[in-house]
Order: C-alpha cells, then structure tokens, then sequence
C-alpha cells in the first residue's frame, strides 16, 4: 500500500507497519466479534481519532491523512481475513466429509493427539468437547465381541541349537605342503568345544565357512606383523 501524506511525499511502508499492526489488533474480527487487542489484553488502545475533539473546528492534515490510511488499512486487513476465510472454507469443503458419530460410539484417538493439555488458573475454563476430525471409528473383532471364543496363542517351540562336532572355532596357522607333485595350502584348525590334541590340518575347501575363518586368520596374522 502507498502512503502520500498531504504534502504529496511517498512515506516507506516499513516505517508504516507499526500503523498497520495497531489498526488489524483494534479492528474488530468477524470470528470472535471483538477485536485482537480486547481479546488478548481485555482493552482496546487508545486511537488517534479518540484524541481528537469533536468540537474542534479544523484538525491537522497529518492526522486526518494518519486517519485515512489506518481506515484503509482497516479494510484492507478485513477483506484479506474474509477472502482467506472463504478460501479455506472451499478447500476444507471439497476435501472433507463429516464423520457421523452417534452417542456411545467407541472411537480410537490418533496417537499425536493422545495428550491432556494442561492449562495455567487463566484457562481454567474449558468446555466438554472434542474435534472429531482427531477420532477415528472403531471396529470391534470376533474376539472382542466374543471373549470366549479367543484362542490362546500357542507357545513357540524353542529349538535349542547345538555346534556341531565339525564347527571350526579357529584356524591358528598356515604351511605348504607337496602333494601328488602339486603345492598345496594346509591350515591349522581348532574345532569348538574341543582340545589341542584334536586340531587338525586342512585344506581350505574341507574347512566349514572357510573364507569367514580365512579373512580372520589373515587379518590376525597382519595384525601381528603391525606390531612386530
């Protein structure tokens, strides 16, 4: 909105928001019927125009051109509210359908909305209601119609899982050896649950999930070696 003060000079509108601030707290809103400042505060600031005297035969330009620009503003502010309120209505319309709840209808709570608001001595007053669009309908099952009829879940089986006597725990070291004319990799191995005396040297491919123990056994050996 521009602003020409009786002199014909472009004020700058950030310099004019405090005006505009006053005018939408001290209008009165078409929702609540009271204006944002009586509803926050509980009383309406003091206007320019109510210093004004009545009586006075001639007023200052600035203040009847201060006049004008909050009345404008005034109906400004109205119509955006009033053109937003219709908006949202169209769309809210369009979209929503009205859930047909009767009295004694069991209903689910959404869980974000699951909590007690609670409210200082000033909100002391609250009424007996709540949004229904925070609900959903509820559904009772078979079971819960029939408490007799449900079925006692069976208890799972617990399968106690044992090593085998071939599970390898360990594989300690490696040698080559020359077998059949051809050089072949042997690999010290230590099964679970088992003494020194039953290690055995194997080939990579007669070790149970060999390539897991290999990367292991490698991965120790340069660890060894970092430290050395």
């Amino acid at each position: 909105m521009e602003y020409k003060d009786h002199e014909g000079y472009t004020h700058d509108w950030v310099t004019l928001l405090p005006a505009v601030q006053l005018a939408y707290n001290t209008s009165q809103h078409s929702t609540s019927g009271k204006t944002p400042a009586l509803v926050e505060k509980g009383w309406n600031p003091l206007l320019p125009v109510d210093h004004l005297k009545k009586n006075r035969l001639t007023i200052h330009p600035t203040a009847n051109d201060f006049h004008d620009m909050w009345k404008r503003a005034c109906d400004t502010a109205s119509r955006c509210i009033s053109e937003a309120k219709e908006y949202n209505k169209q769309i809210w319309d369009m979209t929503h359908m009205e859930p047909d709840f009767k009295e004694g209808d069991q209903v689910l709570l959404i869980g974000k909305n699951a909590v007690e608001v609670k409210l200082t001595e000033e909100y002391s007053r609250k009424h007996p209601v709540f949004p229904v669009i925070s609900v959903k309908p509820y559904f009772q099952t078979e079971e819960d119609k029939f408490p007799s009829r449900r079925r006692n879940p069976t208890p799972p089986e617990i399968v106690e899982v044992e090593d085998s006597p071939g599970s390898v725990s360990k594989i300690f070291r490696a040698r080559k050896i020359r077998l059949n004319g051809k050089d072949q990799r042997k690999y010290l191995v230590r099964f679970k649950n088992q003494t020194a005396d039953k290690d055995k040297w194997l080939a990579e491919d007669a070790i149970t999930d060999g390539k897991l123990h290999l990367r292991r056994f490698r991965a120790s050996r340069r660890t060894e070696e970092s430290h050395q």
